[in-house]
């Protein structure tokens, strides 16, 4: 497994972050406007969107039954006469991109991804670090993620501690998700929420942004779903224009997932065409691009049975 490590702490990098709030999002419907997708289109979006996907499930009486379902549903959406019309070549990776849990399920993920013969086809996210508000102790935080891990977690959704961000203490930031990191090593993908709609600013957002970049994040995440503002495409092309700029220094790629509020598949075309658009084609792979939102996989498919199945 291919991780990111740690680059060191680099205020240059925090340097020119000053976004106008009315400008970004300007730009974000230009963008959209620019990649827009015809309805004859969206059926192969869908499916694009779905292999992108991480299913969730994030509830106080989660159990191994309904963990059990999720994975099934992960790893077989359609039925096998839907299958049929889909075509051949593209079947073999008709999945969610992951399944994510509580860590306390991780090893209910793990039991049924091992029955349907789908380990590390469909990879295993714990959310940890306090999720979703990140108010733990650092030495909390690590052990959360080393259990996860341990279970059978190949990727880590961490939450980061607003209160640093607020109060721009981006050195300690840095050196919380350092320790973060060195816990998922090469044995998990460290994906870091922002939890931008606690963040106050757009400033605040790509501030944060490069500081999770630089502490060695596979991923950088806007949300964990349970904040009043979540993903939105203003905030999103932020994110991917912090993404930009730390490739360009560093030649390193960081994936970019949305998460809360996607509820569509014309939803999930926006956010493609926004990647598409800005980092290019080539993002638009599990490994770089992703979306938290199991509400999506509805309406996604009811897209597919719409289009294949009549």
């Amino acid at each position: 497994m291919h991780c990111n490590k740690p680059i060191p702490f680099d205020e240059t990098l925090l340097e020119d972050c000053y976004v106008e709030c009315s400008q970004a999002i300007l730009r974000a419907k230009n963008i959209i406007l620019r990649g827009h997708v015809n309805k004859e289109e969206e059926p192969i979006w869908a499916l694009k969107a779905l292999t992108l996907t991480d299913l969730t499930t994030l509830a106080g009486d989660d159990t191994k039954s309904n963990v059990a379902r999720l994975c099934q549903r992960a790893a077989n959406p359609f039925t096998l006469n839907t299958l049929s019309k889909i075509d051949s070549n593209i079947r073999p990776n008709i999945h969610a991109a992951a399944v994510c849990v509580y860590p306390a399920r991780v090893s209910d993920a793990f039991d049924s991804l091992k029955c349907l013969k789908k380990l590390n086809v469909i990879q295993i996210a714990a959310v940890a670090t306090g999720f979703p508000t990140g108010q733990y102790p650092l030495i909390s935080k690590l052990q959360e993620i080393e259990y996860a891990i341990s279970k059978g977690a190949t990727e880590i959704d961490i939450v980061i501690d607003r209160n640093l961000a607020l109060n721009e203490n981006w050195e300690k930031l840095y050196n919380e998700l350092v320790e973060m990191r060195k816990i998922c090593s090469n044995k998990a993908h460290m994906k870091t929420i922002l939890a931008v709609g606690e963040l106050g600013t757009m400033t605040n957002v790509k501030k944060a942004s490069m500081v999770a970049m630089m502490a060695g994040s596979d991923f950088i995440k806007t949300s964990t779903g349970k904040e009043s503002v979540n993903a939105t495409l203003p905030v999103s092309l932020v994110m991917i224009e912090a993404i930009q700029k730390f490739h360009r220094k560093t030649g390193i790629k960081i994936g970019f997932k949305p998460a809360g509020g996607i509820k569509s598949v014309r939803d999930a075309i926006n956010w493609m065409i926004l990647v598409k658009e800005t980092l290019g084609m080539e993002w638009l792979n599990p490994n770089l691009f992703r979306f938290g939102a199991s509400s999506l996989f509805d309406d996604i498919e009811k897209c597919i049975l719409s289009a294949f199945e009549c």
